[in-house]
């Protein structure tokens, strides 16, 4: 089994945040709002949730998903304006087969229901997002540039970044081209974060790692991840994408419903894996550089708990394994679990943060 094959599946506060941007509004027209949906699997929207078009310099534009924060225990106007100036904003990353869509489900009405305000992107390539020239929707650092772009046009001050599988690494690469001084040129800034959380996230180094740990120790496991991923069978399989992405409890009429979105997502693959090899590992930041939080999935079929453990050794934090979930823990019956870690990290981030 070619390597390749396989690869193709694919604390500390930073206190120099600046806080103080220049205030931006998301807009768009209504003609914007009304182009053609390039997916042939629809997504109903949730009440309260917007979908925008951001136009990156390129010219090609970039779904995003967003669901302002509100509070579900309060009508206080003002307590809510309170905790969304207190807030962090949440961007939303996906990884390979997904799109903006996968957070809409679950997470971004759970913390937009907190005061977080949130914001799930789509990938070029992905989505209804446009689709870039080439073999791949992009590489490591275009992604990690596109993302970049939409925060400094569109968030008022530094988000929190959130990555899941691929869109982790790309978060990886995000936080090293922040912290790398020689970057220089509007077309190479990457805002300043509040903070990362990289959810059931490709290490640092790929996927290198978990081949060859797969192939001398899962050989079956290895054989069945390179079918669902690397030949695509997760789209024609419904056991095999259950098995992939999913907990045994996940009804199979909701597995159905992902697998069909997840087959019209990625209408081309999101890296050239060549490309994508030459760029790794992503670059190691200062300890204390930028506040992260690592989090993966006792049952993940993909990433592995040393995949786990090699992110979060790369950036000194604890790896926090949540029991009972799968790889896509923001779409799996028990993603509550997971959201719930995430909401009670970020509420200590914010406490650190005021005192």
């Amino acid at each position: 089994m070619a390597m390749a094959s396989f690869f193709s599946i694919h604390p500390n506060s930073h206190f120099n945040i600046n806080f103080n941007r220049k205030k931006k509004t998301i807009t768009t027209s209504l003609s914007t709002l009304k182009k053609p949906s390039k997916m042939q699997v629809p997504f109903e929207l949730k009440q309260g949730q917007n979908r925008i078009f951001h136009q990156l310099p390129s010219g090609l534009n970039m779904e995003v998903i967003y669901q302002k924060g509100i509070l579900k225990d309060s009508t206080n106007v003002e307590t809510l304006r309170k905790r969304r100036r207190k807030n962090p904003p949440l961007v939303f990353i996906h990884g390979s087969f997904h799109a903006a869509w996968c957070w809409a489900v679950h997470w971004l009405p759970f913390f937009s229901g907190f005061g977080y305000d949130c914001y799930a992107v789509s990938l070029l390539g992905q989505g209804e997002s446009d689709v870039s020239s080439g073999p791949a929707a992009g590489t490591l650092q275009t992604h990690a540039m596109d993302v970049a772009n939409f925060v400094e046009k569109e968030i008022n001050i530094p988000p929190v970044l959130i990555g899941h599988s691929f869109g982790g690494l790309i978060v990886q690469s995000y936080i090293s081209n922040m912290s790398n001084t020689s970057f220089s040129g509007s077309n190479n800034m990457h805002p300043e974060l509040a903070g990362a959380i990289l959810v059931c996230s490709v290490p640092p180094s790929g996927n290198s790692g978990l081949v060859w740990r797969y192939l001398f120790s899962k050989p079956i496991a290895a054989f069945k991840v390179t079918m669902s991923l690397a030949a695509k069978a997760f789209a024609t399989s419904l056991p095999l994408c259950k098995e992939t992405f999913f907990s045994n409890e996940m009804e199979d009429n909701l597995v159905q419903r992902y697998q069909e979105l997840m087959k019209d997502s990625s209408r081309m693959p999101l890296f050239d894996l060549k490309k994508l090899n030459e760029s790794l590992p992503v670059s190691s930041v200062p300890k204390s550089f930028v506040k992260i939080l690592v989090v993966g999935a006792n049952n993940d079929f993909i990433v592995d708990n040393e995949g786990l453990n090699e992110t979060a050794n790369f950036y000194g934090v604890p790896p926090v394994s949540i029991e009972g979930v799968a790889h896509d823990m923001m779409l799996d019956c028990s993603w509550e679990k997971g959201a719930q870690v995430i909401l009670s990290w970020l509420n200590d981030f914010n406490k650190q943060g005021s005192q």
